[in-house]
């Protein structure tokens, strides 16, 4: 979108009332600079371009972790962020691809915890929580992606598959409306 459409202060101002509606649908408690990272967040990707590498997020991450300083620390939040916005925004769209979003959960959430791990950084508590909470803050923009109507709508069978990959509460509770009751004992008697 462009500068003329959503000027900074008025996107920071529209995830911010979405963020905080779905944090209180959803019943987290975020701290307060985490929420306000995450609605910067989603103000900044209508802002950037497209990314255009096409190297694998795991490949990144091993890369950025072998590295230090400033780059480590950029590549790692590039990492993080990227993963946090892809699975929460449009998870929907990786039903066709080789990787799904317990990937993006997994590296996003590695991401953070290295990035919460560095004590020079005055956001570390902030990466912290998202690393602890991944799952729950996608949730949390998979809520505001709802609501911004940037998803198509997920199947019933779409939604069971995302809930059992990710034992996702907030997927559990969809279910739940569409009238599936989840069980919990089929997550764990995978046949490998």
């Amino acid at each position: 979108m462009s500068d003329a459409v959503f000027g900074r202060e008025s996107a920071v101002e529209y995830f911010k009332e979405l963020v905080d509606g779905a944090l209180a649908n959803q019943r987290m408690r975020a701290g307060e600079l985490t929420a306000y990272y995450v609605v910067n967040l989603l103000a900044g990707f209508l802002q950037r371009p497209a990314d255009q590498d096409d190297e694998p997020l795991a490949l990144r991450l091993v890369r950025a972790l072998e590295s230090s300083g400033m780059q480590q620390r950029a590549s790692l939040r590039e990492i993080g962020d990227v993963s946090l916005f892809i699975s929460g925004f449009f998870s929907d769209s990786l039903r066709r691809k080789l990787v799904d979003v317990d990937y993006y959960v997994s590296i996003g959430g590695s991401a953070y915890t290295a990035l919460s791990r560095i004590d020079a950084d005055a956001l570390s508590p902030v990466f912290g929580e998202l690393a602890e909470n991944f799952g729950r803050f996608v949730d949390v923009l998979s809520e505001v992606s709802e609501r911004t109507s940037c998803t198509s709508n997920a199947d019933l069978l779409r939604l069971y598959e995302k809930w059992l990959k990710t034992g996702s509460r907030r997927s559990g509770q969809l279910l739940v409306e569409r009238g599936v009751v989840p069980n919990a004992s089929v997550r764990t008697s995978r046949i490998q």
